[in-house]
């Protein structure tokens, strides 16, 4: 064989394998940048520029940080829908996920005369049964909404004090809303009154716990003052206000401060109140004080829009006119002055004397009231004493008056008016004069002046003049000799547990017998009367426990009744049966049973002896704030503001011999009012 075939073969194979590999290779290569191409304008085409694209071979390689997992699959079915998804590899990265913070727990609260509402996020961790077993416990049988979600996270610190006066809050305030989370407890509620008002913002924040911030809102109605009436006087006693309102705590201030210039000493009790005739009283009062401080003496008096200034007797006539004047020319148009340059005036007090005629109604501490001097006719004289008869008592008027046909003709209205003022008083006495109706005693009511000062103005008009001197005299203040509210509670449970009220068997009839105990309850509620308690009805264990409920509630239902027949006001009384709930002793016997069928007289509010000025009624207050870190007591002392049993010793049995009661079921309402934890005994079979 020649050489030449040797070498051509082989050659010939090679450039063959040579031509093959180029051929593969741009064939290779063509289809990367295709399918690179077609991928990255798919890629591009629906918006995912994060995404970049390599070949390698027949695979498309996609990389890059994908904001989502979402938006990486969707990447990768773009790139899929272009070719084969097989070819496709996936090395895109996800950011880390960021670690999920807690929620924020919180929780709403709202309670009103319906019932109680709650919504919000617990912790899992949070005893929920316990939760709403308090919520219902306070309810005291009212419907009760529980909305609350729950979630599996860590307990946030101060949670559970938060939780704790929350609940605390609630149970003190029956119209509120109640907003907390594990920092802050925000209050919003509606009291009676601000006395009440007062004492409920002082509790709070002697209960609230240090480290969460509280925030109170408590509203007050106000009172209603007619006449809106304010007097203020400058005589030898210095100067004072007879009475003083004001519609707005800015408007107090600025009557306050006038008074003050003009030579007010300590304190004023000038009343918040709605009727003002204007919005611009407090400058019209302003104005008027200054007149009175410029005729250094004299009274003004405001009765709605209707303004009486009495300069002193010793003014100087061009003085009166040109202070008069100002004062007519700067007071608001709505306002009506009218003033009095009086002639001398000797008020002798007796009836009897030589100077101008007089009517004197004088009032003994006693109660006796006395009618000298001078009326017009029969016809007043007859409506003086009957008027006075109504007034102090039938047998406590002694009249000695005397006729005078020449007296003026508006002797009677001031008259009446007179004995109307004077019946306001503890002692004191009413001089009528033609040209003044001097009005001197003393009160046990801090308000009495104020009073006589608005009948005065009310009944004699804007133009007349009259005097009031009322002395306030602590001692003499009915409420003074009261007896306290837990005193209440102890005298009445004095009298059952010397003699018990008893029950027919299985009803709701008081028996003869128990007449003496209602007897001796009713005179002491005679003045218990503005003290609020509970009359709680229990029965033994025997029946059924649905029957039991009905009839406890019906005995402490007929026990109200008693009193109510007996004259006694049960505005602040409650009736509510707790069946066999709380037993006191062992129902498994006679004398246990008998223990346990009982009512008591629980006492639900204390009258508070604080001063209400003494703490603000709205306030905010944070960690380290002295009115959250006071300590905390065990009750209040204010009315319609505190909740506490009065004894937890029995206060009643009957003389039946078992509770399975056939008596009508209770349809009445169910009291709102908090009381103590429930220690009912657990379920037990119905027998």
């Amino acid at each position: 064989m020649r050489l030449s075939h040797i070498i051509l073969v082989p050659a010939s194979f090679a450039i063959a394998a040579l031509v093959s590999l180029l051929a593969a290779t741009l064939s290779v290569t063509a289809i990367e940048t295709s399918s690179q191409d077609a991928v990255e304008g798919q890629l591009i085409l629906h918006g995912y520029e994060w995404a970049s694209v390599q070949s390698d071979g027949l695979q498309v390689v996609l990389s890059g940080t994908a904001p989502s997992e979402a938006a990486r699959f969707r990447a990768l079915s773009a790139a899929g829908s272009v070719v084969d998804a097989a070819r496709v590899i996936d090395n895109i990265s996800i950011p880390a996920t960021e670690a999920i913070e807690p929620p924020r727990f919180s929780i709403e609260i709202l309670r009103n005369d319906a019932g109680i509402s709650m919504i919000g996020l617990i912790p899992a961790q949070t005893d929920r049964e316990a939760l709403n077993e308090d919520v219902q416990q306070i309810a005291r049988g009212s419907h009760v909404t529980d909305l609350l979600e729950v979630a599996d996270y860590p307990v946030p610190a101060n949670w559970a004090e938060a939780l704790e006066f929350a609940m605390f809050a609630l149970e003190k305030l029956p119209r509120s809303k109640i907003s907390m989370d594990a920092g802050k407890v925000a209050i919003t509620a509606l009291a009676d009154s601000e006395k009440q008002k007062a004492t409920w913002a002082r509790e709070l924040k002697r209960e609230a716990p240090r480290s969460a911030l509280l925030a109170i809102d408590i509203a007050a109605p106000r009172p209603v003052i007619t006449p809106f009436t304010l007097r203020f006087l400058i005589d030898e006693e210095g100067a004072r206000f007879d009475a003083c309102s004001a519609h707005d705590t800015v408007g107090r201030a600025k009557i306050v401060s006038a008074a003050t210039d003009a030579g007010l000493e300590g304190s004023a009790n000038c009343t918040i109140g709605l009727g003002v005739p204007s919005p611009d009283w407090p400058e019209a009062v302003e104005l008027g004080i200054r007149a009175i401080k410029a005729l250094e003496g004299g009274s003004i008096t405001f009765s709605d829009a209707d303004v009486t200034l009495v300069a002193p007797d010793t003014t100087p006539q061009a003085t009166f006119d040109r202070i008069v004047g100002e004062l007519e020319n700067d007071l608001p148009d709505l306002y009506s002055l009218h003033s009095v340059l009086p002639e001398p005036v000797k008020i002798d007090g007796s009836g009897d004397g030589q100077g101008p005629p007089e009517f004197v109604a004088t009032k003994s501490p006693e109660g006796t009231v006395q009618l000298r001097g001078r009326l017009t006719d029969e016809t007043l004289r007859s409506a003086a004493e009957n008027y006075a008869r109504a007034r102090f008592g039938s047998t406590n008027v002694y009249p000695a008056t005397r006729l005078d046909p020449d007296l003026p003709a508006d002797w009677p209205t001031r008259v009446l008016a007179a004995l109307e003022a004077l019946s306001l008083l503890s002692s004191g006495a009413a001089v009528v004069q033609p040209e003044v109706v001097d009005l001197r005693g003393m009160t046990g009511d801090p308000d009495a002046s104020a009073m006589v000062s608005r009948v005065l103005s009310g009944k004699l008009g804007a133009s007349e003049n009259f005097r009031v001197n009322v002395v306030y005299k602590e001692e003499l203040d009915p409420r003074h000799d009261l007896p306290s509210p837990q005193q209440c509670a102890a005298n009445i449970n004095a009298v059952m547990n010397e003699a018990k009220i008893t029950f027919a068997p299985g009803s709701a009839n008081i028996e003869t017998s128990a007449a003496g105990t209602i007897d001796k309850i009713a005179e002491i509620m005679k003045d218990c009367a503005d003290v609020r308690m509970e009359i709680a009805g229990y029965t033994d264990s025997q029946g059924r426990e649905e029957m039991n409920q009905a009839l406890s509630q019906n005995r402490a239902q007929a026990v109200l009744n008693a009193l109510l027949t007996r004259r006694i006001l049960t505005t602040n009384l409650t009736a509510k049966g707790y069946g066999e709930d709380d037993p006191i002793a062992d129902n498994g016997t006679e004398d246990g049973r008998e223990a346990n069928r009982r009512i008591e007289f629980k006492l639900l509010e204390a009258d508070d002896t604080q001063d209400p000025e003494a703490e603000g009624a709205a306030d905010e207050t944070g960690e380290g704030d002295p009115a959250t870190q006071a300590d905390p007591t065990g009750g209040s002392d204010d009315p319609a503001a505190t909740d506490t049993d009065a004894s937890e010793t029995p206060q009643e049995d009957d003389t039946a011999e078992g509770d399975a009661a056939s008596g009508p079921p209770f349809a009445g309402p169910a009291s709102l009012t908090p009381e103590d934890e429930d220690t009912r005994p657990k379920p037990r079979p119905e027998r």
